[in-house]
């Protein structure tokens, strides 16, 4: 058997939604900090993710992006008909079209009276599209209509876009939302030219963090896991050089560079950045960017697998002034 029915907790829930079923409909609870929301079948349990107003979504390193559309559970028998025969009655998709859908749903072409007969012991999978994918092109891959399918069986082969764990995995991937990438400086407000700047991040902030999708209907999970591995600097202009000379600062322990303090005035910094000329009368953007490592777990899939890694960055501008020297 390729699909569970779920845990007997959920055994009385039922799909469905007021959406017209080509977008996402999101429903859910807040108390402080949003822990789960519903996207359609879908539930994202987002109480370990990244928060605050400075948290932002990772990019992927390559040309991968999440599913823009996907087939899962929406309807039940009475839900589909409540859907359907308003649309009907309407007029408003033709005749033919009309006609071609009742003998469908109604008339036993496959389907008599939307699978009343079998309520409870199944669903109508219809399609969703990712919120935020709306004018994606691979939004409209998903043309199928509603199809049934029994409780513990898998939906038919032909349809590619069938929600599974890694599916879910990667709508996960979506949700991540990791902390700002602001550097520490030191000096703080102004650095001098040809002065080791120091560079570091608080390593408190910067955990892994992870969402998990699951569809209760259908017993099966999935939780995505980003963890940061490498900060990288971007001077803001040619004329500087990085700590190290390649830019990017391995995270070790938990920890981004390290932090300056009295004594090490005399050493280069592990992490940071030297300017090769004053910014003049404004500033240099520098940027920060984070590259976090992803990976995810789900039902029926043994230990971990891997997604493309991640990126999130961010500019602050720094002065850099020349050194006056003082003549006696």
């Amino acid at each position: 058997m390729l699909w569970s029915s779920g845990a007997p907790a959920w055994a009385d829930v039922v799909p469905g939604g007021n959406g017209t079923g080509s977008e996402t409909q999101v429903n859910g609870g807040k108390e402080g900090r949003t822990v789960s929301a519903t996207a359609g079948a879908i539930v994202f349990d987002r109480s370990r993710n990244g928060s605050g107003q400075s948290a932002g979504t990772v990019t992927s390193t390559t040309t991968w992006t999440p599913p823009a559309c996907y087939y899962a559970p929406k309807y039940s028998p009475e839900e589909l008909k409540a859907y359907l025969e308003p649309i009907w009655q309407a007029e408003s998709t033709g005749y033919q079209w009309d006609a071609e859908q009742r003998a469908r749903y109604v008339d036993g072409h496959p389907y008599k009276d939307f699978n009343k007969e079998k309520s409870g012991e199944g669903y109508w999978w219809d399609s969703y599209v990712t919120e935020g994918r709306e004018g994606d092109p691979g939004a409209l891959d998903c043309k199928e209509p509603p199809f049934w399918v029994d409780k513990g069986d898998a939906p038919p082969p032909n349809i590619p876009q069938a929600i599974t764990p890694e599916m879910l995995a990667q709508l996960a991937y979506a949700e991540i939302r990791v902390p700002s990438t602001k550097v520490d400086l030191a000096p703080a407000g102004a650095t001098k030219v040809n002065l080791p700047t120091w560079a570091w991040l608080d390593g408190a902030d910067f955990k892994p963090v992870s969402v998990t999708a699951s569809v209760p209907l259908l017993g099966i999970q999935a939780t995505t896991t980003a963890e940061p591995v490498a900060l990288e600097l971007d001077p803001g202009t040619p004329d500087a050089e990085t700590y190290p000379a390649s830019g990017t600062c391995r995270i070790t322990d938990g920890h981004i560079g390290e932090p300056y303090a009295k004594g090490k005035a005399d050493r280069n910094p592990p992490c940071g950045v030297r300017y090769l000329r004053s910014s003049g009368e404004g500033t240099f953007p520098l940027k920060a960017t984070i590259t976090w490592k992803i990976h995810w777990t789900g039902t029926g899939v043994p230990g971990e697998r891997t997604l493309p890694d991640g990126t999130f960055g961010a500019e602050q501008a720094v002065t850099v002034q020349e050194i006056q020297a003082v003549n006696r």
